[in-house]
C-alpha cells in the first residue's frame, strides 16, 4: 500500500498543504514544518499526538486527508467547538469502526522507523514478527494441538507463541522429560521383577490352577494305593492266618480231649472206689459225650465266624488285588511346580500393571513429541502462506532472519532500510 495524496489544513501550525505523487521528499530549514507534516500524518493514523495544540492557532477546526493506491481514504477532523470526527472509506464502502480498522493496517514500526533502531534485540524481533500477516486465534491453536497449551504468552505473534510451545522450557518439553524419567524408572522396576519370573511364564494358567483339587486328587490316589498295598499284603498272609486259626482250633480240641480223658480216668477210678455211686457216675459219664459235642460245636462255630470274617476281609482285598498301583510322581511334580508358579503371580501382576502404565507413558511422551515437532514445523507452513512484511524473511527457533541473517547482525543504516522496505 502506497500513499498517493496527503492534504493538511490548519493542523500543527500548517495553514494548508497538499502533497501528491508516487515519491515524496520533505526538505527545508529548521522550523519549516517538516516535523509538523509527519506529526499530522501520525495524528491521522493514530488519533494521538505529543503536542498540546493540534489545531492551528486561531482556527476552530483542522483536517488531514490521506489517500492510497488501494482506494483507501482517511479524513480526520479536529475541532474546538464540537467533537472530533473521522471518516474512513475502503473503496466505496464506509468503514464502520475506523479506529479499530486503522490499528489493523498501521503499525508503530511504520510510523516511527527510527525508534526501531533503539529497541532491544527482543523488541526488534517481536516487532518484525508482529508484521507477519497470518489470521489465527485460540481456536486455531486448539485445532492444531487439541488443546490450548499452558504456560504460553498468547499476546505475542503466532511464531513466538509456537516457539514457546516447543521450547525446552515449555510445558510440553518438561512434561515429556518427566514422563521419560518415569518410563526409565518403571522399566528398571519391570526388569528387576522379570529376572525372578521364569521364562514363558503362563500367568493365566497358574492363576486358575485349582491347587486344592489337585491336592485332593493326590490324597485320593495315595489312599487308594495304600488300600491296594494293604490288600495284597493281607491276601498274601491269608493262608498263614487260616493255618493259625486251624491250629488254634486243633489245640483247643486236643485240650478238650485231654481234659475229658483226665476226667474219664478220674471218674473210672472213682467208680472203682465208689461203687455205691457208680450209677450216678455212669449217668454223668454218658452225658460227657453230649458235653464234648457242645464244646465242639461252640469251637467250630467260633472258627466258622472268624473264618467268615477272614474270608470277608480277603474279599475286600481281592477287590484291590487286580488293580495297578498308580504313579503319583508326575502329579506330585505338577503340584510342586504349580505351587512355585503361583508364588510368582503377585509380582507378575505388578510387573504387567507397570507395563500397561509404561505403554500409557510412552504414548503420552510420543504425543508430547508430536506436539513439539508440530510447533517446530508450523512456522515453516505459516511462512509459506502468510503475507510477509519483507522479502527473504524466515524464522528459526522464534528468531526472524532476513536472507539468513538475524536483525542483530545488521547496522543501524540497514535497519532503517529494512523499516523503509516494510513501510512501503
Amino acid at each position: 500500500m502506497r500513499t498517493t495524496k496527503i492534504k493538511i489544513r490548519s493542523l500543527f501550525g500548517i495553514s494548508e498543504q497538499e502533497i501528491s505523487g508516487k515519491s515524496v521528499e520533505i526538505t527545508g530549514p529548521k522550523g519549516a514544518g517538516k516535523t509538523s507534516v509527519l506529526d499530522a500524518i501520525r495524528y491521522a493514523l493514530t488519533n494521538s499526538s505529543k503536542r498540546d495544540w493540534v489545531i492551528r492557532s486561531g482556527e476552530s477546526e483542522g483536517e488531514i486527508i490521506i489517500e492510497t493506491d488501494t482506494d483507501l481514504t482517511i479524513d480526520r477532523k479536529a475541532r474546538t467547538e464540537k467533537a472530533d470526527s473521522i471518516l474512513v472509506r475502503n473503496g466505496n464502502d464506509r468503514v464502520m469502526k475506523p479506529e479499530t480498522f486503522l490499528k489493523t493496517i498501521i503499525t508503530p514500526l511504520q510510523l516511527d522507523p527510527v525508534a526501531f533502531t533503539q529497541m532491544t534485540r527482543a523488541e526488534q524481533n517481536r516487532a518484525i514478527l508482529d508484521l507477519i500477516e497470518f489470521d489465527w486465534d485460540l481456536n486455531w491453536i486448539r485445532e492444531q494441538f487439541g488443546e490450548i497449551p499452558p504456560g504460553v504468552d498468547y499476546s505475542q505473534n503466532i511464531l513466538q507463541v509456537l516457539n514457546e510451545i516447543q521450547s525446552d522450557k515449555g510445558v510440553y518439553f518438561t512434561s515429556r522429560q518427566d514422563i521419560n524419567r518415569d518410563i526409565r524408572n518403571k522399566q528398571a522396576f519391570i526388569e528387576d521383577i522379570a529376572k525372578d519370573i521364569p521364562d514363558g511364564y503362563q500367568a493365566e494358567k497358574w492363576r486358575h490352577y485349582d491347587l486344592s483339587a489337585r491336592y485332593s486328587e493326590l490324597m485320593r490316589i495315595r489312599d487308594s494305593n495304600g488300600k491296594i498295598e494293604r490288600a495284597k499284603a493281607f491276601y498274601d498272609s491269608y493262608s498263614n492266618k487260616l493255618r493259625g486259626l486251624q491250629a488254634e482250633r486243633d489245640i483247643q480240641l486236643s485240650a478238650a480231649k485231654d481234659g475229658i480223658e483226665r476226667e474219664r480216668s478220674q471218674l473210672t477210678a472213682e467208680i472203682a472206689r465208689l461203687t455205691a455211686e457208680i450209677a450216678a457216675l455212669r449217668d454223668k459219664l454218658g452225658a460227657l459225650g453230649d458235653k464234648l459235642a457242645d464244646k465242639k460245636a461252640v469251637i467250630e462255630a467260633d472258627f466258622e465266624a472268624r473264618k467268615a470274617k477272614l474270608d470277608k476281609d480277603v474279599g475286600v482285598a481281592e477287590e484291590y488285588m487286580g488293580r495297578e498301583i498308580q504313579p503319583t510322581e508326575q502329579l506330585q511334580a505338577e503340584i510342586e511346580e504349580a505351587e512355585a508358579m503361583i508364588r510368582h503371580l503377585n509380582e507378575y501382576d505388578r510387573m504387567t500393571g507397570m507395563q500397561r502404565e509404561l505403554e500409557g507413558l510412552r504414548a503420552d511422551s510420543e504425543e508430547y513429541t508430536r506436539k513439539i515437532e508440530l510447533a517446530r514445523t508450523l512456522p515453516g507452513k505459516i511462512l509459506e502462506t502468510a503475507k510477509l512484511p519483507v522479502e527473504g524473511l524466515t524464522v528459526e527457533n522464534g528468531i526472524p532472519l532476513i536472507h539468513g541473517l538475524p536483525i542483530s547482525n545488521r547496522s543501524d543504516g540497514e535497519l532503517l532500510e529494512l523499516c523503509v522496505d516494510i513501510s512501503s
